[in-house]
């Protein structure tokens, strides 16, 4: 039976499939060279059988001259027959007849200033401008512009951003004149990647209302492991600091931590945090979200596998959103071997090579996603204000003027005092409790120096200093006295 033609053809315009058959069928005369008067016959025996079509696999014969013409070639290149056989190029390969380079220039200008213009957007504008100067000569067709722009690179790009936004225009610069390239890094918690998902998900929450929450995801680069996954009900600085706290204490400490250029990414809860744990933080150029290609990545599993197995869920709670996650992640994802790296992520983390670092403690953690700022001491009643509420100082720092705190704007019941020179915690400050103080009972103050004033005696050394310097010039009083008002004594 003769075989599948389909299964044959492995690319319709191979050139190196027309020449190995033309060498196929001039070989026997290149092997065996034929005697003076014999070349016609046996050409038209070669004429008379069939060979397989290259692109279509069917059976074809090759007339005598043809073969003929095939023959001389492959003889004539001694060092190359089967190149010299291949199928010629056009001369005009490569060139676009059908566009004079005037056009060619214009159709190159309208797209660099439109570079997201559809392939048809560009001809049907490109006709209006060759009609409006006849000098530029004939508009080639759609096909023709289609070609022009592909074959020069020229394809429809996503517009990155605002037309006039100078980060989308740097963006897009930057996208046509340097090189993407994927990456990773050399040793597992070299780098973490971090951002939000708004999933497509609603639940149903406590006060009745349908509410769509966003995915925090945490990944390490090398790996691919995932070191948390949660789901919120917005995307602050709280809930990154949360979720970025719960990855850190369940795995290790990174030596780098990559997000986008969000507003709960660049709080300063977050970059002081990052910085006090010795992470460095670093974030992605405006508008290349494929800088963080992984994560946009690890979303298409999140969309594609894990949300559809909770379709039949019609009250689907938070809660029962986030016990979910947790059980995928951990008991498919990071156990399921993944198609770049041959093995789990599981399994490429605990191999390693690891750099990261024990996590502190827990408290330590929080109180390192805080927020430092300084506060000027109210002398009156030894208090401070930070964000509308009152805290008390105590009265052994009742001599600093400028305070430093340490405070997350989400939670104002740790707020501390700090050394701003050492960043060491020096007490933790309470609100304002007036109902309490208003009972009068009052603490003895505790001041670096004990004071306690006692009355004056004599005069001022100053003063005494000052009268003898005068009585030394031997000047009269530079005033009259009234006897009657002033004693003599």
């Amino acid at each position: 039976m003769d075989p599948n033609p389909a299964s044959i053809c492995v690319s319709v315009h191979s050139p190196e499939r027309w020449a190995h058959l033309r060498f196929s069928v001039v070989g026997p005369l290149l092997a065996s060279p034929p005697t003076r008067g014999q070349l016609y016959g046996r050409l038209r025996a070669l004429a008379d059988q069939a060979w397989r079509h290259p692109s279509s696999g069917e059976w074809v014969h090759f007339g005598v001259s043809t073969i003929e013409r095939w023959y001389y070639r492959a003889l004539r290149a001694k060092q190359d027959p089967v190149g010299a056989l291949r199928r010629q190029v056009r001369g005009d390969a490569g060139r676009f007849t059908a566009m004079a380079t005037a056009v060619a220039e214009k159709l190159t200008a309208q797209y660099r200033a439109h570079p997201q213009w559809s392939y048809q957007l560009h001809a049907d504008n490109l006709a209006v401008v060759v009609e409006k100067e006849p000098a530029l000569g004939t508009c080639p067709g759609y096909g023709c512009v289609r070609r022009f722009l592909k074959a020069h690179g020229l394809f429809p790009r996503r517009r990155r951003g605002p037309v006039h936004s100078p980060g989308a225009q740097a963006s897009d610069l930057r996208f046509a004149t340097r090189e993407v390239r994927s990456y990773q890094s050399e040793q597992v918690n070299a780098l973490w990647h971090l951002d939000f998902h708004h999933g497509k998900v609603r639940v149903l929450l406590p006060d009745g209302q349908w509410g769509y929450p966003l995915l925090l995801g945490v990944l390490d680069d090398r790996s691919r492991l995932c070191g948390h996954l949660q789901w919120y009900l917005s995307e602050g600085a709280e809930e990154l600091c949360h979720g970025l706290a719960q990855a850190l204490l369940k795995r290790s400490v990174p030596r780098a931590l990559m997000t986008d250029n969000g507003s709960a990414m660049l709080a300063a809860e977050t970059t002081q945090g990052l910085a006090r744990l010795g992470i460095l933080h670093e974030t992605t150029l405006p508008f290349s979200p494929h800088q963080n290609g992984k994560q946009e990545n690890f979303w298409t599993q999140i969309e594609g596998r894990f949300l559809p197995m909770l379709e039949g869920v019609a009250d689907l709670s938070l809660r029962q959103l986030n016990d979910a996650t947790q059980a995928w992640v951990e008991m498919e994802y990071n156990r399921k071997v993944h198609s770049e790296l041959g093995q789990s992520p599981l399994a490429a983390y605990q191999q390693g090579p690891d750099i990261g670092r024990p996590a502190p403690a827990a408290d330590a953690v929080a109180l390192a996603f805080t927020a430092e700022v300084s506060r000027t001491q109210r002398r009156s009643d030894g208090t401070l204000s930070l964000a509308g509420v009152r805290f008390e100082v105590p009265s052994r720092f009742g001599h600093l003027e400028r305070l430093h705190l340490r405070a997350a704007a989400w939670d104002l019941t740790q707020v501390h005092l700090v050394d701003p020179k050492t960043g060491v915690v020096l007490a933790r400050l309470y609100p304002l409790d007036k109902q309490r103080n208003a009972a009068g009972r009052r603490a003895a103050r505790q001041t670096p120096l004990a004071v306690t004033p006692i009355a004056p005696v004599g005069m001022a050394p100053l003063l005494e200093k000052l009268i003898a310097q005068y009585a030394a010039t031997g000047l009269p009083p530079a005033y009259l006295p009234r006897a009657e008002q002033e004693d003599h004594r």
